[in-house]
């Protein structure tokens, strides 16, 4: 218990002590100094310069270290992965390995659609993504309801050429009405009208 208390006013009298001294010497810097003659400050000017020049001269400059080969041992450089070569001028190239799909470009995809039954006879584009042009044709089919409908137009207008003379009233006008309605319904599955098959 005794040491105990020993330690402690030890500690306080080092801490005490401690304060008076950094409070003595902020009062010392803290206090302004006398202003100094036109001598004595060419005296200090002077004393500071040589007192620089000659620690200056007291400091020895050292040259720079000469630089030192390093060794490694042949098993050490394999172990690192440490390659030496030639120098040489030449592109540098890098090979960039990526994967990736393929996709079609949707602005370019068209889909076919026949406004009739049938079925198809000879395929000219028969491969995935083969290449086709505007115009190139992709397939032929035949049609049952066309053909009949073709018929029906060429019977149509085979009558009203024989009737586009006659003199009984009606018949004329009917033969065209009738040739007019069988180019209707062609031209609905995608004829021309005119009696030319479509494919």
């Amino acid at each position: 218990m005794k040491t105990y208390r020993t330690g402690f006013w030890v500690a306080v009298v080092g801490n005490i002590a401690l304060i008076a001294i950094v409070a003595g010497l902020w009062w010392h810097y803290r206090t302004p100094k006398p202003a100094m003659g036109a001598e004595s400050q060419a005296t200090a000017t002077s004393t500071v310069q040589e007192s620089t020049v000659n620690s200056m001269a007291a400091v020895p400059v050292m040259p720079d270290a000469p630089l030192v080969p390093v060794q490694i041992s042949p098993q050490r450089l394999q172990s690192i992965g440490v390659r030496t070569g030639i120098v040489e001028r030449r592109t540098v190239e890098d090979e960039i390995r990526a994967t990736g799909n393929v996709a079609v470009d949707e602005t370019r995809l068209a889909y076919v659609q026949v406004r009739f039954s049938g079925y198809i006879q000879k395929v000219f584009a028969d491969a995935t993504y083969q290449y086709v042009r505007k115009g190139q044709p992709l397939f032929t089919i035949y049609s049952p309801d066309l053909v009949a409908t073709e018929r029906e137009y060429l019977v149509a207008r085979q009558n009203q050429q024989q009737v586009a003379q006659s003199t009984v009233p009606g018949i004329a006008s009917g033969a065209i009405s009738l040739l007019e309605a069988a180019g209707e319904r062609l031209k609905q599955w995608g004829g021309s009208g005119k009696g030319d098959r479509e494919t």
